[in-house]
C-alpha cells in the first residue's frame, strides 16, 4: 500500500518514506510506528495499543516511546509543539490527523521485452535518462492530467538535447502506478539516470518535487522543490530541465542550453484545457478522442496563437483516422493538416508540430513534403521516438526501405516499451517485405500481433506467406484480417498504405493474391 500525505509518500511494501528531498532514512521501529498511526488514523491509539502493535507487549520505557514518537514527527516535518500531523491527546493517546490518500500498488514483475528482444537494451554511449510519471499528491484523481502534462513537457524539452539519450514518454509511462525498483527500471529501459517526482496542487499554488537517481546504484544525485503559482508552470518546467542537465553533465553548466522558442499561453486556463485534452488523448478510446477534440478546440478559442492547442487538435485527428474512428476521413485529414500547418507557423521550433505535419502530409499523399517535415522534426528533437517513426513512415512509402528500417529500429530503441510498439512492428515488417526478407517480415509482424492483433499485421503476414508459398498459413491470416476490417475498408487503403510508387503497391498486393486474397 502507498500512503500519500502532505509532501510525503509511505510505501509499506518497500518500507520507504519519501519526501521532497527524496528517500528519508528511518529506524525500523519508527517506520512501523508511523505506519501504524496512519493505518489507524480514524481513531485515537493508546500507549498500550502502540506497545502491543510495535513492541508486541514487551516492556518499554516512557523515554524510549517518546524518542520514537519524536523521530516519527521529525521525519515528516512535524514537532511536539506544532502537532500538525501527529496529535497528542492528553491521557488518551495519539492520532494521525493529516489528510491521507491510499493507492494499492502491486510490486511489478519485469516488463515483457517487446520486438522479440531476448535481453534488455544496452546502455547507449551518451548519457541516458528516463523521466517517470510524477506522483499526484493532491489526493484528487482529477489532477492526474496536471502531473502528466508537466512530465510530458520535461521529456519534450530534454529530447531536444542532441547529446542526451531520452526514453520516450510512452515507454516511461508504462511504469505509472507500478511500485518498481529504480534499478530494475534502469535495467529494463537501458538508461543511466532516472528522474522521478511529485506534483501537489492546492488552490492556485503548485508544488513540484523532482529527484535525479543513478539507476545502477539507486543513489540520489540531485533533488529540488519548486513552489509556484499555477501561471508559472512553464517556468517550473524550464528550471527542472536546467537543473537535471547540470546534475548529469556538470561541465555543461557554462554552456548556454538551446531553448526552443515557444509562445506561452496568457492564462493557465489555456494550458489547462490542452493538458486535459492530452490526458483524454492518451486513453486511446473513441469517446476520449471526441472529448480531447472538444478540449483542444476550447484551448484554441481561448488563445488562437497558442501553438500547442493546434498541435493537440492535429494529434487527436491523426489518432482518429488511424484508429478507424473517423466518420469523415477527408474532413478529418484536411482539418488535421491545417492544424499542424498552423502550429508550425506559430512555433517553428516545435518538433511535434513538424511530426504531425509530416503525418498528415503523408495521408494526403504529399510524400516529398512529408519527408521534409519528418526530417525537420528529427533535426529539432533527435531523441524523440515518434519523430524517427514518422521519418521511417515517410521513407517506407517513398520506397526508401533500408533507410526506413533504420528509422523504425531507432524509434523502438528510444521507446522500448511503447504501447505503440505493435505499430512500429507492422511498418518495420512491411519495410523488410519490400526488401525481400519475407520470413523475417512475418516474424516481426507476429511479434506485433502478440502485442495487439490488428488487420494490418495479419495483412503483412498474409503477403509474406503468399511470397513464401505458405498458402494455408496465408489464408488463415487473411481470415483473421477480414474479421477485423471495417465496413468501408477499401476507402481506407490510402490511409494504411499511402505508397508513392504504384509498383510498390502492386508488389504488396502480389503477395496477398498469392495467399488467396481476391480484393
Amino acid at each position: 500500500m502507498l500512503f500519500l500525505f502532505d509532501d510525503f509518500s509511505l510505501d509499506t511494501d518497500r518500507r520507504e518514506l519519501r519526501g521532497a528531498g527524496g528517500l528519508i532514512s528511518l529506524e525500523p521501529q519508527v517506520f512501523d510506528l508511523l505506519t501504524y498511526l496512519i493505518c489507524n488514523r480514524d481513531r485515537v491509539v493508546s500507549k498500550d495499543d502502540i506497545l502491543a502493535a510495535i513492541w508486541h507487549g514487551r516492556i518499554v520505557s516512557e523515554s524510549a516511546l517518546t524518542t520514537r514518537i519524536n523521530a516519527a514527527r521529525n521525519a515528516i516535518g512535524d514537532s511536539g509543539e506544532a502537532q500538525r500531523l501527529i496529535k497528542t491527546l492528553p491521557r488518551k493517546g495519539l492520532r494521525f490527523v493529516g489528510a491521507v490518500s491510499e493507492r494499492k500498488e502491486p510490486v511489478a514483475a519485469p516488463l515483457p521485452l517487446p520486438s522479440g528482444q531476448l535481453t534488455p537494451p544496452v546502455l547507449p554511449v551518451q548519457p541516458s535518462i528516463a523521466v517517470l510519471p510524477f506522483a499526484n499528491l493532491s489526493g484528487d484523481p482529477e489532477q492526474e492530467y496536471l502531473a502528466d502534462g508537466i512530465v510530458e513537457e520535461i521529456i519534450t524539452a530534454l529530447s531536444r538535447m542532441r547529446w542526451l539519450f531520452v526514453i520516450a514518454r510512452n515507454s516511461s509511462f508504462t511504469y505509472k502506478g507500478r511500485a518498481t525498483d529504480i534499478r530494475q527500471i534502469g535495467h529494463e529501459l537501458g538508461v543511466r539516470y532516472v528522474l522521478e517526482g511529485s506534483v501537489r496542487k492546492a488552490a492556485d499554488q503548485l508544488r513540484i518535487t523532482a529527484q535525479l537517481i543513478e539507476a545502477a546504484t539507486g543513489a540520489h544525485l540531485w533533488a529540488e522543490r519548486y513552489d509556484r503559482k499555477l501561471a508559472d508552470t512553464f517556468l517550473v518546467q524550464d528550471e527542472i530541465t536546467g537543473s537535471v542537465v547540470g546534475a548529469i553533465e556538470p561541465e555543461l553548466r557554462k554552456v548556454e542550453r538551446q531553448r526552443a522558442i515557444r509562445k506561452k499561453p496568457e492564462t493557465m486556463d489555456v494550458w489547462d484545457q490542452y493538458a486535459r485534452g492530452m490526458w483524454h488523448f492518451y486513453q486511446s478510446t473513441a469517446e476520449d478522442n471526441a472529448a480531447a477534440e472538444a478540449l483542444m478546440r476550447r484551448a484554441i478559442d481561448l488563445d488562437p496563437t497558442y501553438a500547442q492547442g493546434h498541435v493537440g487538435l492535429s494529434a487527436v485527428l491523426i489518432q482518429r483516422i488511424l484508429s478507424d474512428w473517423s466518420e469523415n476521413i477527408e474532413a478529418d485529414r484536411q482539418t488535421g493538416y491545417e492544424a499542424a500547418r498552423r502550429a508550425v507557423e506559430l512555433d517553428d521550433k516545435d518538433p511535434t508540430a513538424h511530426f504531425l505535419q509530416a503525418s498528415h502530409s503523408l495521408l494526403k499523399l504529399d510524400h516529398g513534403y512529408s519527408l521534409a517535415s519528418a526530417q525537420r522534426a528529427v533535426d529539432l528533437a533527435p531523441n524523440f521516438a515518434m519523430c524517427h517513426f514518422v521519418l521511417g513512415w515517410a521513407r517506407l512509402f517513398l520506397g526508401k526501405f533500408e533507410q526506413a528500417i533504420e528509422s523504425f529500429q531507432l524509434a523502438m530503441r528510444l521507446s522500448p516499451y511503447d504501447p505503440l510498439t505493435y505499430v512500429f512492428c507492422i511498418h518495420l515488417a512491411l519495410a523488410h517485405y519490400h526488401q525481400g526478407h519475407y520470413a523475417k517480415a512475418a516474424e516481426i509482424a507476429r511479434t506485433g500481433i502478440g502485442l495487439r492483433p490488428t488487420r494490418m499485421a495479419y495483412r503483412v503476414i498474409a503477403a509474406c506467406c503468399g511470397q513464401l508459398g505458405q498458402v494455408s498459413e496465408g489464408q488463415a491470416a487473411l481470415a483473421q484480417m477480414r474479421r477485423r476490417m471495417p465496413k468501408d475498408a477499401e476507402k481506407r487503403w490510402d490511409v494504411s498504405y499511402p505508397y508513392a510508387d504504384p509498383a510498390h503497391r502492386a508488389a504488396f498486393i502480389d503477395g496477398l493474391r498469392k495467399a488467396g486474397w481476391d480484393g
